[in-house]
């Protein structure tokens, strides 16, 4: 099984990211991925070298999958195309 890297691009004051990162650590329990949260007014640089604009963002092994929170649904088929 190969290993899926998700980076979570959050901001201390976006109302949507709580809820992005509840449905990333749930998701994270039933499959083997690997998980970085990625405050964006701490690192600016790493969300520049994907164009991130809005957050909460959600890259999946390098690409942006979803900009705002994902449904746990949206997230599973996402992982599971890549598993």
């Amino acid at each position: 099984m190969s290993s899926v890297k998700i980076e979570v691009f959050t901001s201390p004051m976006c109302p949507h990211c709580p809820a992005a990162k509840r449905v990333v650590e749930e998701v994270a329990k039933e499959f083997p991925v690997e998980v970085e949260y990625i405050d964006v007014t701490q690192n600016p640089q790493k969300a520049m070298e994907y164009g991130i604009m809005a957050v909460p963002t959600i890259v999946i092994n390098g690409e942006i999958e979803f900009i705002g929170a994902p449904t746990k649904e949206a997230l599973i088929e996402a992982i599971k195309r890549r598993l």
